[in-house]
């Protein structure tokens, strides 16, 4: 339980005090139970072995329901991995089956995977979950400089760096490597540091570039040398030409008439690579989910990552949603970690992972009840794999799976799926104002945070060119001064239409002004 208690209020503060002595014992003090790792529902002997015997069957069910192509699952309990199978085939219209050595791209599972890169480095002493970033990148800021020069490795791990939901991924989209994204969220607004939350691909990817720079590798390369390589994670990379040369790898699909068809699309996510640039395989990410569970040992025993090191990761840093009632649990976020606590009373620990141009992944943790699940799948993100880890970790927690999950999922997912503009389904003008001639529009246009758009007029209709290596969209006249076109890819879902309204001397586009920012001027 966490709650928000007056100092004022002796006997709130007494429980308070008492609270934190009992649940915060140092390292090396005589163990006792604190009542805050008490849970409300035991777990009986042998409940988490009938539970892994129904997975095979639950996920065959969704298999089928859902007409996913491929399916990875991986459980480990008591340190092992009893549970690795691969289902469907890595690619649609193919014989090549899925295995548990098929590898994913997670998306963003890279997130928790990545934030134990980052405490490798906090137990080594190269770093700090408190260290300002600009202690390694001297050239980042943000919009307010005290903010820029003072955010750390944890405020932009915890999403709360005050940069808007999504800060820099249409950058990306646009063909912006790495650094370009970085340097730009100093033109983004800011909302209250270290009192909101907002979910940052490239936030938490400036903070891993700053442990990347401490440690003198670049951010594969410190990957696989702390974590994958010492877990035995041979399948696993932080690059996404690994991902691409690996033959047992699943292919991305996206939902086409009901369908799932391979993506033509594809994902290559290294620029935002600590944040949903990793793939593996259910067999490696079993390894990293046992080592977790231990709160940091490896396979062999060793004190991999200190526990002190790891646990700021798995605690809660920052409320990722509010209440909507006194009755109902908030989210928190740790370091890369979503946190949580389950109608049972135990804290479970989770992330899932999506690409729109085809994947989709989850893990869940249970330390109470030393089991731990991923779930790997080949499509875009519509909550298949999410509806698994809750079946299964409810038969872990109740012996029974509590409710339908799948359309509860289904319906949280779908607005990831819906087209975005003004414009969808609108009828265009049954009159529309003439356009001037297309002449008239073309030009070079200007904007601080995308960058040059160029306008072109050639065959009797208007190009825009916008991007380093432009990205061409066509326009289609709407109505006098207004034009729109089409987008397509992994931050526009299909169908999607934005608007491009011109002036004498600029142009707005829609897609582009979701923060007030997509004016370019000539």
């Amino acid at each position: 339980m966490n709650a928000s208690i007056s100092l004022r209020c002796p006997a709130a503060l007494a429980g308070l005090l008492f609270a934190a002595a009992v649940s915060a014992a140092a390292p090396g003090a005589p163990a006792f139970e604190s009542p805050n790792r008490t849970s409300a529902v035991p777990i009986p002997a042998g409940q988490v072995e009938r539970a892994v015997a129904e997975l095979d069957g639950l996920a065959l069910r969704l298999l089928a329901r859902e007409r996913i192509p491929g399916l990875a699952v991986a459980v480990v309990h008591g340190g092992k991995t009893v549970f690795a199978k691969g289902y469907g085939v890595r690619a649609a219209g193919s014989a090549d089956a899925v295995d548990a050595d098929t590898v994913f791209q997670l998306a963003s599972v890279s997130k928790p995977l990545g934030a134990t890169v980052v405490a490798r480095q906090v137990g080594a002493g190269r770093i700090r979950w408190d260290t300002p970033v600009r202690e390694h990148l001297p050239w980042f800021t943000l919009a307010e400089p005290w903010v820029g020069a003072h955010a750390t490795i944890g405020d932009l791990y915890a999403h709360r760096s005050g940069l808007p939901d999504h800060a820099g991924d249409v950058l990306e989209d646009l063909g912006y490597d790495r650094r370009e994204v970085l340097q730009r969220l100093r033109l983004l607004p800011l909302a209250s540091f270290r009192d909101s939350y907002a979910y940052t691909n490239f936030g938490l990817t400036a903070a891993a570039e700053a442990v990347a720079v401490a440690s003198g590798k670049d951010w594969a390369a410190l990957s696989q040398a702390a974590i994958y390589e010492p877990l035995g994670m041979r399948s696993t990379s932080s690059r996404y030409a690994d991902f691409m040369a690996r033959p047992n790898r699943a292919v991305g699909h996206v939902r086409r008439g009901g369908s799932f068809v391979r993506g033509t699309q594809p994902r290559d996510p290294d620029a935002q690579s600590p944040a949903g640039g990793a793939s593996s395989s259910a067999s490696d990410m079993a390894r990293w989910l046992a080592f977790v569970l231990a709160e940091g040992k490896a396979p062999d025993g060793r004190q991999l990552v200190p526990a002190a090191a790891l646990l700021p990761a798995l605690s809660p840093q920052s409320r990722s949603s509010a209440p909507p009632t006194a009755d109902t649990r908030a989210g928190f976020y740790g370091f890369g970690f979503n946190v949580g606590t389950s109608p049972s009373g135990r804290i479970v620990l989770n992330h899932s992972g999506g690409f729109l141009l085809g994947a989709a992944t989850t893990i869940a943790l249970v330390p109470s009840a030393d089991v731990g699940i991923v779930v790997l799948t080949n499509t875009e993100p519509f909550g298949a794999p999410e509806t698994l880890a809750a079946e299964f970790t409810d038969l872990v927690q109740f012996g029974r799976i509590q409710r339908d999950w799948a359309p509860l999922f289904a319906a949280l997912f779908r607005p990831m799926s819906k087209p975005e503009g003004s414009l969808v389904g609108v009828a265009r003008p049954a009159r529309p104002a003439a356009a001037r001639p297309l002449a008239t529009y073309a030009g070079r246009y200007r904007n601080d945070l995308y960058g040059n758009l160029d306008v072109v007029a050639s065959d009797n209709r208007l190009e825009l060119h916008l991007g380093p290596r432009p990205v061409v969209h066509v326009l289609r006249h709407w109505d006098g001064d207004v034009f729109t076109f089409d987008l397509d890819g992994e931050n526009a879902p299909p169908g999607t239409i934005s608007r491009a309204s011109f002036t004498d001397d600029a142009v707005v586009l829609e897609y582009y002004d979701e923060e007030g920012l997509g004016t370019f001027v000539r």
